[in-house]
């Protein structure tokens, strides 16, 4: 009787912005080139901005981005939609920058008499203050979870919920991680 009071229930809103996203996705895993154009289009400046956050350099940002793009399109017709396209697109650019890194520290080992030959590059994109730079700086030297987490929900404004779904972990561990990663930025600044 209590259903009957209430009524049918009413669907949720449809957002048009996801809408578009879901059918550019659809064609673009059936191969059309102009949706995944679009789709590249539409979250490229996500991909940048996440890269340069996590980087910290301009430059590696744009690489990382241009890789991000190369294994989107590598990896389209595989994505199987069980979470939002955006998450799905920071783990490929979690991941690449993570690469990137690795790939740097490898770098980095050999490179130390070629560093006192060559200047070193100026950061092509300062941020406003220098409390600013020293604090994104502590935030990267961060270990991963933790770092992931502050960049995730802080950097990129997003909820411990979908931090947490890009991650692969628990909410409740987004918020360990931020707990952690405050006490640890503590001792590092």
């Amino acid at each position: 009787m209590h259903a009957e009071v209430m009524g049918p229930r009413a669907a949720p809103p449809i957002d048009p912005q996801r809408a578009l996203t879901e059918a550019l996705v659809a064609r673009a895993r059936l191969g059309d080139e102009a949706a995944f154009g679009s789709l590249l289009e539409n979250h490229y400046a996500m991909i940048h901005r996440t890269a340069w956050r996590w980087c910290g350099h301009a430059a590696d940002a744009e690489d990382i981005a241009q890789e991000v793009c190369i294994k989107l399109g590598a990896a389209i017709a595989g994505f199987d939609g069980r979470s939002a396209f955006s998450s799905w697109v920071y783990r490929i650019t979690l991941n690449a920058v993570r690469d990137a890194q690795r790939a740097g520290r490898r770098r980095a080992r050999h490179g130390a008499a070629y560093a006192d030959l060559v200047p070193a590059m100026q950061q092509a994109e300062q941020e406003a203050s220098a409390t600013n730079r020293q604090l994104w700086a502590a935030v990267r030297r961060l270990p991963d979870q933790q770092r992931d987490a502050v960049l995730l929900v802080h950097a990129e404004d997003l909820s411990h919920a979908q931090a947490a779904e890009i991650m692969g972990i628990k909410e409740a561990t987004v918020s360990f991680h931020l707990h952690a990663a405050r006490k640890t930025l503590r001792g590092l600044l």
